[in-house]
Parts: C-alpha cells; structure tokens; sequence
C-alpha cells in the first residue's frame, strides 16, 4: 500500500490543477499530506484482511463496516459528497457511482489473493458496496488485476495489453498527448487510462509519480493509482518509506504492518 499512499500524498499538493504540469517538482512539502484516498485504502485493506475466506455478504458487509469506521475516524479527509452521506448512513446502499473512488481504494486487493480471478472478484465487491456503475466496477477490477500481474512478474506490455482486451480503456496516447488537454476529472473513465499510461511510460517508482503528476487533474487519486502498480512493479525505495510512515498516523501504521505481512506472505 506505499505506492498509493505516496501517490496520494506527493499528488495532494497539486489536486485541482495546482501545478504546472510538469515532472519537476519536490516531492515532498508540508502540504504532502494524507487524503480521503489513503483513509479509504486503509480502511479496504484492514475489511478485505479480516474477511479473507469468507462469503461474498460477510466480505461486503466488513468493507462497509471498515469504511465507516474510518472515515468516522477522518471524517474531514476530502470524501465527496454523495460518500460522505452513504459514511453516515445507518443503512448505506450503492449509489450508482462511476467515480475514481473505486480504484484509488483497490490497491491492497492486487496483493491479497492467488490468482486472477479471485483478485477481480475482490476488487468487483469492494467497488460495488459503493461504485456499482459498471465503469465503477470496472476501474477497480482493471487497476487490482494490474497490481496482480505487475507483482506476479508479468511484463508492461502484457499488462497493458491485458488492461485493453478484457476492459476495454483505450491506452492509444501517451502522456505528452493527454497532458495539454487533461482537467481535473473525478470518473473512472477520465482517470484509470491515464493512470495506467502513466504507469506504463514512467521508467521507475518515482518516475512514474513524476509522471502521473505531472498529467495534472485530480491529481492525487490519478498519482495514488499510478504509483500503486509502479510498487508492484519496482519496488518502493526505502527513503520514500521513512517519509510515507513519518506522516502517518500510529493506527494507519498498524494496518500497514499487518498488511505487509500478508503481501511477503504471497510473494514468497
């Protein structure tokens, strides 16, 4: 979960189409701080743990619980506002959302399961408690499957090759081309395809963090999404680790070692 949570912090800054579209920035600054994505990352990843092995309701009904509880806990961490009430609600249903949410919260699932399927499953339920549009759906199945196959050693061009056939997002531009034009879009639609570009056009973990800000938009949530397939990739240096848990609060820690537990469990 480094990858999204560094994404997410390095890209804070520059949300709302902040800066100035370029790779050339300091990675860290005192406004590198955690958002709603890494609230929701956290609180995934502790429901998705607890409820391994169990049935489809049990797993549905833990990330609702996690999710309120964490944002409970955070509650002004920058959610919208449709979540926000479906945060407080006593019985929250899915509200048709198609936003990004879904796949800047999905990362721990690309780590937690054995095979494909099993990943894209988990990735379906944990979109669909909340983003069950089909394109909600499909966001967190691609960018979960990524992570899978980033981390199982399966090659970019694999990858995306994989992320057209099956979801069908057009991968066609490069970065130089979607950066003049880019806006701060919320959708999956307008943020997992140029998430994945980056990912596939940067040439290392922070390179593609450079990458990714540097498209502009919603830019920690495209940023925590590229990054999250760059740690299954590369690797997350050591030093942007210090810095990631040095601005973290000790109860998100402690899901973060339980979870790395878990990830060097499976990649033994």
């Amino acid at each position: 979960m480094y990858g999204a949570i560094l994404g997410d912090m390095i890209g804070a800054p520059y949300e709302f189409d902040q800066g100035d579209k370029t790779k050339q920035f300091p990675l860290f600054s005192r406004e590198s701080g955690f958002t709603d994505d890494t609230v929701m990352t956290i609180a995934v990843a502790e429901a998705m743990m607890n409820s391994l092995g169990k049935t489809d309701t049990e797993i549905r009904k833990e990330l609702i619980r996690s999710m309120q509880k964490w944002g409970a806990r955070y509650p002004h961490a920058g959610y919208g506002a449709s979540f926000i009430w479906w945060l407080r609600d006593d019985n929250p249903e899915p509200y048709g959302s198609y936003g990004n949410g879904s796949a800047m919260r999905v990362s721990s699932i690309g780590w937690l399961y054995d095979t494909l399927e099993e990943t894209r499953h988990a990735a379906k339920l944990s979109a669909e408690v909340t983003h069950n549009h089909p394109e909600g759906i499909k966001g967190a199945e691609a960018i979960a499957s990524a992570i899978f196959l980033a981390r199982t050693g399966t090659k970019k061009a694999e990858i995306k090759e994989y992320i057209i056939s099956e979801f069908g997002y057009d991968l066609s531009r490069t970065c130089d081309e979607i950066r003049p034009g880019y806006k701060h879009i919320e959708s999956c639609q307008q943020t997992v395809p140029e998430a994945v570009t980056a990912f596939m056009e940067g040439t290392d973990f922070e390179d593609v963090i450079r990458t990714a800000v540097s498209l502009g938009g919603d830019c920690d949530t495209l940023t925590d999404i590229a990054a999250a397939m760059a740690e299954a990739y590369y690797g997350v240096p050591e030093t942007l680790i210090t810095e990631c848990r040095n601005r973290l609060p000790k109860d998100m820690l402690d899901v973060i070692d339980r979870f790395e537990t878990f990830r060097k469990q499976r990649i033994q």
